[in-house]
């Protein structure tokens, strides 16, 4: 799967932009939203009146310099009423424009926030395939620069680029009425060169731009992966071996921007040649049409206020052009996101599962990944309310793959898996999950304190009913004696914690959720022996009139299971309680043994050691 946070145009990744643009109006006028509609045709009203009095005021200002020049005994009232209105122009167009800009800014702000909720969302329903081909860095930063580009594409383009547009055509209209066609056919064509000019070469200079964005893209997956393995790197003495390859991702980052400055000198260069030409040519005739008597003083300074007011914010729209596409190119990357198929959908109103007992049935269930290689075979089995069901077997046979299938992680390939007579692939998918509580392998923390960590199982939850949950996980003792308490903070994925600690968190919020069906997935696989019987007792005593699914390594685990499923590449191999599997003499009975010679073998030692 290719890498999300890079760009694009070499690959399938590209958009229209006017596609784009249409994937935003949404945002711009929402539905049910007449405070944001009202804002924004606002905004546009006191737009159109701020260029039309900044179109206006140049002429004032011709005529106050037509009436200095005449000399008359009027100069000394009606060019200052003149220069008066000149200036009242001038505030009414600046403060129109800040108030269209204080009336938008809730509109484009709030177009942000519900584009990056969305794609944030959206992300998470997603299935767990895409999540396993992720690169988590490129990822936020193509979420950052999207919404990014949607504030600067919102108030440039509509504020900024189709005014500057209309500004020039009415310019060109006011120089054609008060002079001649030809004044208006040099603007045009000065403009019309410009624009092309610049569109040209920004196209050309957009595959560095879209390099730099790939570099940076893989620069933060390669800093973020490398920190969130900190205590890795650390093992194999590996920081130089980081840095080197951080560094090759800055280098190739160094290159493509230094490319793209090269490139940006010269458009600056080929724009400003361009403006001085056409404001050469304008200034020329103007000046002979002084000289013919043509046009007044007035005049010729009408016509150079009209082409500083025009080229200054057209120097301005080479920088927003480019930010333009830039940020099109950013929104795509944002807005791709928003097309990944989230694959395991709900279908059309699916009624919520209506839990009764919790029994789960596992009926000729078949799943892979790829066609080539089956990871469950023709498996059957059901977990009757109350009961516990075991999983074994060695690593890879597909263990924790039947959890995932439960949750509705990945859909069935054949067969069908229902709880209480109700196919999962039919009903809500929040109904399912809510139903079932889950003590994973590998427990994942949050950046927060203990106290979050475990009311993350029932964030509604009391402080005395989060305090519980620590008990029956035995974890409670420990984080009194922390100095702070609940509030010790885990670190980045709870490294700050031991694995048993973890291990004990991640139980105390499923204890908090109080699910209907539990899943143990090797929940104690971290833990020492001692810890691990003390929490063997803990889960046995939630587990109490719960349908559970272990899923075990440990087979010391699972002795007190009703039934006990061996798995062996996706096949259940042998099936019986545990007493009935050691008297089989089969797979089980051989990993029994195996473990307590391990198990004795590591208490000897122990003595040994004391």
């Amino acid at each position: 799967m290719r890498s999300l946070g890079t760009d694009t145009k070499d690959n399938n990744y590209s958009r229209d932009d006017i596609k784009t643009l249409k994937t935003l109006v949404p945002y711009l006028w929402p539905k049910n939203a007449m405070e944001m509609r009202v804002r924004v045709i606002l905004a546009l009203f006191l737009l159109a009146l701020a260029k039309g009095i900044n179109v206006y005021a140049p002429i004032l200002y011709k005529l106050a310099v037509d009436e200095i020049s005449m000399k008359t005994e009027t100069i000394i009232v009606v060019p200052v009423a003149i220069l008066v209105a000149y200036g009242i122009a001038r505030t009414l167009a600046l403060a129109f424009g800040e108030l269209r800009d204080a009336l938008f800014a809730k509109v484009a702000q709030r177009a942000i926030r519900q584009a990056g909720l969305k794609t944030f969302r959206h992300l998470h329903k997603l299935a767990m395939r895409f999540h396993l081909d992720r690169q988590t860095g490129g990822l936020s930063r193509s979420v950052e620069r999207g919404t990014k580009g949607i504030d600067f594409l919102l108030n440039f383009m509509l504020f900024n680029v189709i005014p500057t547009l209309l500004e020039i055509l009415l310019v060109c209209a006011i120089l054609w009425g008060l002079f001649n066609f030809w004044y208006a056919f040099v603007t045009l064509i000065t403009v019309g060169t410009y624009i092309s000019w610049t569109v040209v070469v920004t196209e050309w200079r957009l595959k560095y731009r879209r390099q730099m964005n790939r570099m940076d893209g893989e620069a933060n997956t390669k800093a973020i992966d490398s920190l969130l393995n900190y205590e890795t790197v650390k093992y194999f003495n590996n920081e130089k071996h980081e840095a080197s390859r951080f560094d090759a991702a800055l280098k190739s980052y160094e290159s493509s921007a230094i490319k793209s400055k090269v490139s940006l000198s010269y458009l600056n260069i080929g724009q400003g040649a361009v403006i001085s030409i056409g404001m050469t040519i304008l200034m020329i005739m103007a000046g002979f049409g002084v000289r013919d008597g043509n046009l007044s003083i007035g005049d010729f300074v009408l016509i150079n206020s009209y082409l500083i007011q025009l080229f200054l914010p057209l120097n301005f729209l080479g920088f927003v052009y480019r930010e333009i596409k830039q940020s099109l190119t950013d929104m795509n990357e944002m807005f791709k996101l928003l097309e990944q198929e989230t694959e395991i959908d709900d279908l059309p109103n699916a009624p919520d599962l209506k839990l009764e007992h919790g029994e789960i049935s596992f009926k000729n269930v078949e799943f892979y990944y790829n066609k080539k290689r089956n990871i469950i075979n023709n498996i059957s089995f059901t977990i009757k309310p109350g009961n516990t069901v075991a999983i074994v077997g060695s690593s890879g046979s597909g263990k924790s793959t039947i959890s995932r299938l439960l949750y509705r992680f990945y859909d069935v390939t054949n067969g069908s898996i229902s709880i209480d007579g109700q196919d999962i692939r039919g009903i809500a998918q929040n109904s399912l999950r809510n139903a079932i509580g889950i003590v994973p392998q590998d427990t994942v923390l949050f950046n927060d304190t203990v106290y979050y960590n475990i009311s993350y199982g029932r964030p509604n939850a009391s402080p005395s009913e989060i305090e519980e949950a620590a008990r029956l996980s035995a974890i409670h003792e420990f984080i009194n004696n922390a100095p702070d308490g609940y509030n010790t903070r885990v670190g980045e994925r709870g490294l700050k914690l031991s694995g048993g600690e973890k291990q004990r968190v991640a139980i105390a919020r499923t204890v908090l959720k109080n699910p209907k069906i539990l899943i143990f997935d090797e929940a104690t696989s971290a833990l020492d022996t001692g810890t691990e019987r003390e929490i063997q007792k803990s889960i046995n005593n939630i587990s109490a009139n719960r349908t559970v699914l272990v899923i075990a390594h440990r087979l010391s685990t699972v002795i007190d299971a009703d039934e006990i499923l061996v798995l062996e590449q996706g096949t259940i191999v042998e099936r019986g309680t545990h007493l009935k599997l050691i008297a089989n003499k089969g797979r089980y009975a051989k990993m029994w043994h195996r473990q307590q010679e391990a198990a004795k073998a590591e208490e000897t030692l122990a003595k040994n050691l004391l």
